[in-house]
């Protein structure tokens, strides 16, 4: 998987495998080996390279490329959970991984936005609250 991420990564980014070494402090042979899977980085390297490439250091670890579709490694604080069903009441079930990493518990509230061209988003209702609560301010401020 890392293997795989570090080509995928180095790629979209157009870097060569002698710019990756140079920016993260390693030889291009280094480069080349953790690519082909012949050795793995370093907890210090794998930082360096998940910094550069902007991703978190378990997508550079775990990222399993094409799985679910996905061909791409998703960017830091992007996330594809997976797809839902909806049930015959229309509720869904939040990918337990979602859940972890919003902090999303039974009983919270989920304020659901709608697009017709782009679809539909869930958002915290505190966090569209404040958000709502800033664009009233500043209309005030334009008046």
């Amino acid at each position: 998987m890392i293997s795989e991420n570090i080509v995928t990564l180095r790629k979209k980014y157009n870097f060569s495998q002698e710019e990756v070494a140079e920016k993260i402090g390693v030889t291009r042979q280094t480069i080349a080996k953790w690519e082909n899977g012949e050795s793995v980085p370093d907890v210090i390297h794998s930082n360096a390279l998940a910094e550069l490439f902007d991703i978190t250091l378990d997508t550079l670890v775990n990222y399993e490329n094409g799985k679910d579709g996905i061909d791409e490694v998703p960017p830091k604080g992007k996330y594809i959970f997976g797809t839902v069903t909806i049930g015959d009441k229309g509720q869904i079930v939040i990918p337990v991984k979602a859940r972890r990493i919003f902090d999303i518990k039974p009983g919270d509230s989920l304020v659901v936005l709608g697009d017709e061209e782009r679809g539909l988003a869930l958002m915290g209702t505190d966090f569209f609250i404040e958000g709502f609560g800033k664009i009233q301010e500043s209309e005030g401020k334009k008046k």
